[in-house]
């Protein structure tokens, strides 16, 4: 299934990617409740996951996305779920 990355303040859609990027994502980045679908990107935390195996063009999304920020709050979404 494909799954939408997106600022979370701005829903800019940053990318795609698939189950096994978003299981990556969530095996490796902490989450504040069960349901929860968004997480902050910091240089550091792009970094762990690219030691994690994650695949080159997550990497992009997310090096894109916070470009020279400290981070970003991005949000995934399923295509097809309702906002």
């Amino acid at each position: 299934m494909v799954v939408t990355l997106s600022l979370k303040d701005s829903d800019i859609v940053l990318g795609t990617i698939n189950d096994d990027d978003l299981t990556l994502l969530v095996d490796n980045l902490e989450e504040e409740y069960e349901e929860d679908t968004d997480y902050y990107i910091t240089p550091l935390t792009i970094d762990l996951l690219e030691e994690s195996g994650a695949r080159p063009e997550l990497i992009r999304i997310l090096r894109d996305a916070v470009g020279d920020a400290e981070g970003v709050d991005i949000v995934w979404r399923r295509v097809g779920d309702q906002a």
